[in-house]
């Protein structure tokens, strides 16, 4: 097991060239490689410089990289224009769709007792590791999984190999992968490196996946004094260490803890990135540990146009909304349609405020019968975004008409608590 590269700080400013000759010299270490798979996430996490990495792969390699595969999860395959965006020059035909409910294969179960000491007996049953055929039998002798390590409400952090068993996994995997995290408690896990999920993926990782030549590419993005996105590190290895040297930088560089409780949060979801509450739903994922009691998150979202990226899991939200965490479970255990489609209803429960907070919706496309009917507040897009005006605000606190608020730009870079909401607090 292999730690090829650790380079980064919270004040490090990596440029393209310098990811460029880093990525680089690893291949150089690697050896002659014949066929190389890319596996970068879609283009939802388009600020995390995979795009720009996976490009760089194929200047290196040429074609020898015979495939790349967007670790689509759940999510819809990406248009053209969003890779011609994200991955500029890299040739369509290398494209492979991930299609997670007919391509994926079980390649082996993490024991019950296993998953059941590590989810403090939330979770009972074996766990299904499931991969993309493609993954496991494409006879490749190079797979680059490429990714930023963040804090997430699944897991904890993203990335790693949550890219392969989520990214590139099957229906069960992701469906029982989120309802055991939303069940654990998705405040208990945020930041953190170490949680029950993690754990389930890395003895799946160190059981069945052995002898895969499998390389991760991590990196830490975050932003300087001017704004501006720049990456703080890059990681490449196949072993844990390698996660675990990215997830502490990115604490240091995503968390942010605060000293006062937002009574007022103002997120800005940008149009180009979130179009569904699915994803959009960051904005409440993000903040709540540093939500005060009775607080507001007002969520500007021009582009969401619809609840769920997949047309099923969309009519799921629409009939059961974003309910406490009580009421799901009580669906759960009631309605077999949400058992069989357990990442509705982790969705469900990580898109609700416990009616701890209200959160307002301010949508481009969503009206407000579709708005309240699933849980939340109907904010009108144009009068919230001219009384909080995106280009006005600076990410933190803001003043705006003698109210302060908290103004955050994309919730997707980080991650916000209160101090006496931190673990152990």
């Amino acid at each position: 097991m292999t730690l090829y590269l650790a380079a980064g700080s919270p004040t490090t400013e990596l440029a393209a060239d310098d990811l460029q000759r880093h990525l680089h010299a690893v291949f150089e270490r690697l050896g002659d490689r014949q066929r190389v798979l890319a596996l970068p996430p879609d283009f939802t996490r388009f600020n995390s410089r995979a795009g720009l990495l996976t490009c760089q792969t194929y200047e290196y390699y040429g074609e020898r990289l015979t495939d790349v595969m967007p670790a689509l999860g759940t999510h819809v395959p990406m248009p053209e224009w969003q890779l011609d965006r994200m991955f500029p020059g890299l040739p369509h035909e290398l494209i492979r769709p991930h299609r997670w409910r007919d391509d994926v294969l079980t390649i082996g179960e993490v024991p019950a007792e296993f998953v059941a000491a590590a989810t403090e007996g939330i979770w009972q049953k074996a766990w299904p590791a499931q991969l993309n055929k493609l993954v496991w039998e494409g006879g490749h002798d190079l797979i680059l999984s490429i990714g930023q390590v963040v804090p997430h409400e699944v897991i904890g952090m993203a990335n790693y190999n949550k890219n392969i068993f989520v990214g590139t996994g099957g229906q069960q995997g992701i469906n029982e992968s989120h309802f055991i995290g939303a069940a654990y408690g998705m405040e208990r896990m945020m930041g953190r490196a170490d949680t029950p999920l993690r754990r389930i993926l890395n003895h799946a990782q160190d059981t069945f996946c052995g002898h895969l030549p499998l390389v991760y590419v991590l990196t830490v993005v975050g932003t300087n004094q001017a704004g501006e996105l720049v990456t703080r590190g890059l990681f490449i290895g196949d072993d844990h260490d390698c996660f675990n040297r990215a997830a502490a930088l990115a604490v240091e560089v995503n968390f942010e803890i605060l000293d006062e409780e937002m009574q007022k949060v103002v997120v800005y979801l940008d149009p180009e990135e979130f179009h569904s509450t699915w994803l959009g739903n960051k904005a409440i994922y993000r903040t709540r540990m540093a939500i005060a009691d009775r607080g507001e998150l007002i969520v500007l979202a021009p582009a969401v146009k619809t609840f769920g990226e997949d047309p099923e899991i969309d009519r799921l939200i629409r009939k059961y909304g974003y309910r406490t965490t009580p009421e799901i479970m009580r669906f759960v255990d009631e309605q077999e349609e949400l058992r069989n489609n357990l990442s509705a209803a982790a969705h469900l429960i990580h898109g609700s405020s416990e009616q701890r907070f209200t959160v307002t919706y301010c949508p481009g496309e969503l009206t407000r019968e579709e708005i309240e009917s699933v849980g939340y507040e109907f904010g009108d897009l144009a009068e919230m975004a001219t009384r909080y005006d995106p280009a006005a605000l600076r990410d933190g606190w803001n003043d705006v008409d003698g109210e302060r608020i908290y103004y955050i730009s994309n919730p997707a870079l980080g991650l916000w608590a209160h101090r006496h909401r931190l673990p152990g607090a």
